[in-house]
C-alpha cells in the first residue's frame, strides 16, 4: 500500500517559497544556492522505450488485450462449449495472434504470463508471430485484486513484490511492454485511500518496468457500476489521475515512454440516460486536457463493458478533431466477442473467425483515424457487454 510519507507538499510551508523572494540577489559573500537535480530515471533504456511507445502509438493502429487470466479464459471458452484446458487456451490465441493481416490494424499485444512462453502448434513461438507481424509483444505483470483493508469495500492490486526480477525475465523472453490494471469504484465512493493506493501502485510499477526495459501501460480503471451521471465520472475521473500523475513523478517515471489505458468518461451503466458518442469524447477529452501531459504518447481506452460498436463509435468521436496525443484503443472483448460468437471451437470456422477479428480491428483503426462509420454494423456488434463487478 502508499506510504503514510508520501504527501502532497505544501507551498506555503516550504523555505524556497515562504521565506525567500524571487527578486532578492544573494550578494557576493552569500554561498550559493543548493543545485536541485530532478532526474527521470529510465535507465540504461530510455530511446527504447521512447521507440517502443511512438510504435505503438502509430497512426491506425492500436492493442488487442488478449491477457485474460487463465480463469477468464475458461469462462470466454465455456461460453462456447469449450473446456478451460491450456490445449484449448493456446489453440483460441493461436487462431488470433496468427490472423493475416493483423498489424495492419494492431500496434501490440498484451499476453498473459502463459501465452508469453507458448508457440503455435507447429513451434512457432507466438512472441516470433507477433513480431513478423509488426506488433510489440507486451505482458500483464500485476497479480488482481484483493480488497483493500480500512477502505470502504474497495480493492488494491497486487503484484510490487519480485516484479522487477519478473520484467526482466518478460524482457528477456521478447516482452517490450506491460500492463497494470487497477480499478476505482464510483459508488464506493472513492475513499481517498484506495485513489492514492491505486496511484501509488501505479506509479511503481511504472517505474520499476522503465527501468527493466518495458514501456509500462498506465490503467486506473474507473468501473462502469453504478447508476450515477457522467458529470460525476468525470469528477471522480479528474480526481483519480490527478493523484496517478502525481505520484509518477515522484518515482521519476519518464512520461515519453509510457501509455495510458483510461476510461471512456461516461455515465454509469445504470443510469437512466446513456450519452451520445459526442458526449461521451467532450467529457473525456474534458478530463484528458485538465490532467494529462502533452509528453504521453499514446492514449489506449479500455472498452470497459461497453458494445463493440458503442466502444468504435465513442472513439471515432474523440478523433474528430487533433488532440496533443495519439487517441487510440486497447480492447479486449470489444475485439474478441464477434470472434468467440464465430469460431465456436470448430476448425472450420478458424478463417471466418479470423475474419471477423479483422473486420472489428480496421473499424477500431478507422475510428482512431476519426473515418469510422456504423454503417453497416450487424446487431450483435450493438450489444452491450457490461457485467457488474466485472474480475478477470
Amino acid at each position: 500500500m502508499a506510504s503514510a510519507s508520501f504527501v502532497k507538499p505544501n507551498v506555503l510551508s516550504s523555505p524556497w517559497i515562504a521565506q525567500r523572494s524571487f527578486t532578492t540577489h544573494p550578494s557576493a559573500s552569500s554561498p550559493p544556492p543548493p543545485r536541485v537535480s530532478f532526474a527521470i530515471r529510465a535507465g540504461a533504456y530510455s530511446d527504447e522505450l521512447v521507440k517502443t511507445a511512438k510504435s505503438i502509438a502509430s497512426p491506425g493502429r492500436g492493442i488487442l488485450a488478449i491477457d485474460e487470466s487463465n480463469a477468464t479464459c475458461g469462462k470466454r471458452l465455456a461460453s462456447i462449449g469449450l473446456d478451460n484446458t491450456e490445449d484449448n487456451r493456446q489453440a483460441y490465441r493461436q487462431l488470433l495472434l496468427t490472423t493475416p493481416g493483423l498489424g495492419d490494424y494492431i500496434s501490440g499485444a498484451i499476453l498473459f504470463e502463459e501465452t508469453l512462453y507458448q508457440s503455435t502448434k507447429d513451434g512457432k513461438t507466438f512472441v516470433d508471430c507477433l513480431r513478423h507481424a509488426n506488433i510489440v509483444p507486451g505482458i500483464k505483470v500485476d497479480k488482481g485484486l484483493s480488497p483493500l483493508p480500512g477502505s470502504n469495500d474497495e480493492s488494491w492490486c497486487q503484484g510490487l513484490d519480485g516484479l522487477a526480477s519478473r520484467s526482466a525475465e518478460y524482457y528477456k523472453q521478447g516482452a517490450r511492454f506491460a500492463k497494470w490494471r487497477t480499478v476505482v469504484s464510483v459508488p464506493c465512493g472513492p475513499s481517498a485511500l484506495a485513489v492514492k493506493e491505486a496511484a501509488w501502485g501505479l506509479a511503481r510499477y511504472a517505474a520499476i518496468s522503465q527501468e527493466n526495459g518495458l514501456v509500462p501501460i498506465v490503467e486506473p480503471e474507473i468501473l462502469l457500476d453504478g447508476d450515477h451521471p457522467i458529470e460525476r465520472t468525470l469528477e471522480v475521473a479528474e480526481k483519480v489521475w490527478s493523484e496517478v500523475f502525481f505520484y509518477l513523478a515522484q518515482n521519476n517515471v519518464m512520461f515519453e515512454g509510457i501509455l495510458l489505458k483510461p476510461s471512456m468518461v461516461t455515465p454509469g451503466a445504470e443510469h437512466k440516460n446513456r450519452a451520445s458518442p459526442e458526449t461521451v469524447a467532450e467529457f473525456t477529452l474534458t478530463m484528458l486536457k485538465r490532467r494529462v501531459p502533452p509528453a504521453v504518447p499514446g492514449i489506449m481506452f479500455l472498452s470497459g463493458g461497453q458494445s463493440e460498436a458503442e466502444a468504435t463509435l465513442n472513439l471515432n468521436a474523440m478523433n474528430q478533431s487533433p488532440n496533443p496525443w495519439h487517441v487510440s484503443f486497447s480492447y479486449a472483448r470489444a475485439l474478441q466477442n464477434s470472434v468467440l460468437r464465430t469460431w465456436q471451437g470448430k476448425p472450420e470456422k478458424i478463417e471466418a473467425s479470423q475474419k471477423a477479428l479483422l473486420v472489428r480491428a480496421k473499424a477500431n483503426s478507422l475510428a482512431q483515424l476519426g473515418k469510422y462509420s456504423a454503417e453497416g454494423e450487424n446487431e450483435d456488434a450493438k450489444k452491450g457487454m457490461f457485467v457488474k463487478g466485472y474480475t478477470y
